[in-house]
């Protein structure tokens, strides 16, 4: 195969064809895109875990004993993390590539020590429907049966009686949300915690995104964290509000022995003995030398004047939506985030569907996550919704950004939400068999998707489709859409 020649060897314009790109994307610092991105507003922080990650640019982190570099910086970045987050002096952790990663390693270690005490067929995994998907992706991989417990539609909260329900012999993990993504509810964590104790049973605390500001947020929050009694394990993510770059996370243990449990080690072939504590052999040291550098610039102090700033942000966005007609904000959100859903106590020509009403925001400059409603396992269904993430920088932009929330649901308010016998109508009343490739192509370019898988200007009815199919139909379609956005063209 004959090599493809340079397109272009001036660095500059190489640089210069990057910079085009990414000014196409959604801007991750300003506070417009409120969701996925984590933004102190400051240039300084940006610039000094830049500086780190690049001078960790060519370690491996699959070796500390070669590069003992990392064996320090992971060694730090967990010892703070241990301090801030209630753990004992016994408790051990790793460092990440991300909430994922930390997730699947918690839910491989609790499979792999109920397999070791004598659980054999299929173990279940108990979680309320609203834990982040990662658990479910962890089933799947790690062969276990997830099985989600109900959350009140109004509030998203649920009882911890319905977990303690659930517990016997087959179940090696339990898992609670603090808070849970969708809504920002709290789980009972500590009612939970004392029931899987009392059954024998491990409890993961999911506070990926909650681990690094929940400790500062003002008026605290019912007890989560490490000092439980009953926790075996929790997330949290550094790339979140500990405000790395993507991709570091932090996974501790109650103990060594649960710890150890979560690697994977041979020396059964004729290289070097491979010990790896994540999924992950060769990885990169960047994020993780980001992390270390900003925990060593903001400190505990730092990192409160942050927190302070996202909850008065959070606190003023959540009362504008409050007093907006046709609106609700979903239960009692903790942290710095919260959902938004058509308020049905209104008559319907005076709600606001929040995907409309995100799609009229979306087109005034700024970006909210429309989530759709799903039906649960008990047969109600939680409504659609729109999601907020706010940041520290959030809070230089509210003066601009809660008239345009007024604005934007002045604008929708009355629409229907996009039905569900519309979006089954573009499919004529009927779907394929099987969804091979070509077939989901066909279909996505008849919905206005293909192209190379551009999405519409409005999402509405994007999410629309998502709530109205079987979920194997859409999660094949989405599949589809994802993969074809990244395939070579011609």
């Amino acid at each position: 195969m004959t090599p493809h020649p340079p397109v272009n060897a001036d660095h500059e314009a190489i640089l210069a064809d990057l910079d085009a790109l990414r000014a196409q994307d959604a801007p991750t610092h300003g506070g417009r895109v409120l969701s996925y991105v984590y933004d102190t507003g400051r240039a300084d922080l940006d610039e000094l875990a830049a500086q780190a990650a690049r001078r960790m640019q060519a370690v491996n982190g699959l070796d500390p004993t070669t590069f003992t570099s990392v064996a320090v910086l992971e060694r730090e970045v967990v010892g703070f993390a241990r301090e801030l987050l209630g753990a004992g002096p016994g408790t051990a952790g790793t460092v990440t590539s991300g909430g994922t990663e930390s997730c699947l390693l918690a839910v491989k270690t609790a499979r792999d020590l109920w397999r070791a005490a004598g659980g054999t067929g299929t173990p279940r995994l108990v979680a309320p429907v609203t834990v982040h998907a990662a658990f479910r992706k962890a089933a799947e991989l790690f062969d276990l049966a997830f099985d989600g417990v109900p959350v009140s539609p109004e509030t998203g909260t649920m009882d911890a009686a319905a977990i303690a329900g659930r517990l016997g012999p087959d179940v090696a993990l339990v898992v609670v949300s603090a808070p849970s993504y969708p809504f920002a509810a709290m789980d009972p964590v500590a009612e939970v915690a004392a029931a899987c104790a009392a059954a024998g049973v491990a409890c993961h605390v999911d506070a990926c995104i909650g681990g690094w500001i929940l400790p500062f947020w003002p008026g605290g929050v019912p007890a989560w964290d490490m000092s439980v009694p009953g926790v075996t394990s929790l997330s949290a993510d550094l790339h979140k509000y500990g405000y790395a770059p993507k991709g570091v996370s932090v996974l501790l243990h109650a103990d060594r022995d649960r710890h150890r449990a979560q690697y994977f080690a041979t020396t059964d072939w004729p290289g070097y003995p491979v010990v790896n504590p994540t999924l992950l052999g060769s990885k990169p040291a960047g994020a993780l030398a980001a992390a270390w550098a900003l925990i060593r610039a903001l400190g505990v102090d730092g990192f409160a004047g942050l927190a302070a700033s996202a909850a008065r942000a959070t606190a003023a966005l959540v009362e504008a939506v409050t007093g907006i007609e046709g609106l609700r904000v979903v239960g009692d959100p903790a942290g710095p985030l919260f959902a938004v859903a058509a308020d049905e106590a209104m008559p319907a020509e005076r709600r606001v569907d929040p995907h409309h009403w995100a799609d009229r925001v979306r087109a005034a400059g700024w970006v909210l996550q429309q989530q759709p409603g799903i039906v649960q396992p008990d047969g109600t269904r939680l409504p659609h919704t729109t999601h907020f993430t706010v940041t520290p920088v959030t809070e230089a932009g509210l003066d601009e950004l809660i008239p345009v929330l007024a604005a934007a649901a002045d604008d929708v308010r009355g629409m229907l939400a996009v039905a569900a016998d519309q979006i089954v109508a573009a499919f004529g009343g009927s779907l394929p068999a099987t969804l091979d490739a070509d077939t989901a192509g066909a279909l996505l370019g008849g919905l206005g998707l293909g192209g190379g898988g551009s999405l519409p200007d409005e999402m509405a009815p994007f999410l629309a489709l998502v709530e109205a199919l079987p979920h194997e139909v859409t999660e094949r379609l989405l599949v589809e859409l994802l993969a074809r956005t990244v395939e070579p063209t011609g």
